[in-house]
């Protein structure tokens, strides 16, 4: 055989052998694992294991979610920096511990930022919500590509020696905040003492004292059973704060470009599921707060914690105002 029909047989037998074995690792199945600290049921858990089982249909099993809840694969820093290395793919955190990576977030983490849920819903699912979404997608070293926002509704003290109902009250109380500069600042302004600390961390803090309490949205602090610890749970509203699901993006990188728009359509839909999960389970949660004990009081005068908190404004919100100001006008 002459040396070139020998080589067109050889390039042959390789694009045969190569066609031939591009779809079988293009229908290779590929388990995403997810990872929350929140228990199974509750709805940012729920949403994305919903979401699981619509991949997976739609994939015919070639994709799927396995969820990992209550911090099996630690808290909200671990998951992040498993997330970035492809360890993990996709993790539900707070926006709170990504202001100090992508700094526009913190517009979200300042106190008493959003009228209400409606105000924040509008903000996060219109334009300025895409926008923060991209420049943490496009951030050269978070490695983290951004899926979508999701409700955490508001958040609001709770200790375990007195009702809060003015900031006199809050003198002294050792509330632990997540771990951003912003929020012990905004916990000492109001009169506490914030500590920063992990959610993993919380429940052996409270039993031991090293805080008199937290503050948590209601599905927060009951699935988490810290009535038990701290049974005064005070309605301050000071922050409303969205959480975002993330994905790795080290393996996003690896997956098809279909696939890819396939997980981006689906999250966006699991945000809306996960939206009616969320009204659903705060009330709920409010019913099993005050059956289990939990002594729950409204605070009269948000004005005096509104204003103690512009020291906070005065610090971080120099560089966002223009972002703050088009928040503002958000009807």
């Amino acid at each position: 055989m002459k040396r070139r029909e020998f080589m067109a047989l050889t390039a042959a037998a390789a694009a045969a052998t190569t066609a031939g074995t591009l779809p079988a690792m293009a229908q290779a199945k590929m388990v995403l694992k997810a990872t929350d600290v929140h228990p199974l049921g509750y709805p940012t858990v729920e949403a994305v294991v919903r979401m699981g089982k619509k991949l997976e249909a739609a994939t015919n099993g070639r994709l799927s979610i396995q969820m990992f809840p209550s911090m099996q694969l630690g808290g909200e820093k671990e998951m992040i920096e498993q997330a970035q290395l492809g360890a993990l793919q996709i993790a539900r955190i707070s926006v709170g511990p990504m202001g100090p990576l992508v700094p526009e977030m913190n517009v979200f983490n300042l106190p008493f930022m959003f009228r209400d849920n409606a105000h924040m819903e509008k903000v996060i699912d219109g334009p300025i919500g895409a926008e923060i979404m991209k420049k943490l997608t496009d951030h050269p070293t978070a490695n983290l590509i951004g899926l979508c926002w999701m409700n955490a509704g508001t958040r609001n003290v709770y200790n375990a020696k007195k009702p809060i109902s003015t900031l006199a009250d809050l003198k002294g109380l050792k509330i632990r905040m997540m771990g951003n500069p912003l929020f012990v600042d905004t916990m000492n302004a109001l009169g506490g003492n914030g500590v920063a600390m992990g959610f993993d961390q919380l429940i052996n803090a409270m039993q031991t004292g090293v805080v008199d309490g937290a503050e948590n949205n209601e599905p927060s602090y009951d699935s988490g059973q810290h009535y038990r610890y701290a049974k005064y749970y005070s309605k301050t509203g000071h922050l409303m704060i969205p959480e975002i699901l993330v994905f790795s993006k080290k393996t996003w990188n690896e997956l098809q470009p279909a696939d890819r728009d396939l997980i981006a359509r689906m999250a966006k839909e699991a945000q809306q599921e996960q939206r009616k999960l969320w009204y659903e389970g705060e009330a709920e949660a409010l019913k099993k707060m005050l059956a289990a004990g939990a002594v729950v009081n409204e605070v009269a005068n948000k004005k005096e914690f509104q204003e103690a908190v512009k020291p906070v404004w005065d610090k971080y919100a120099g560089a966002l105002k223009p972002l703050i100001d088009r928040i503002q006008a958000v009807n």
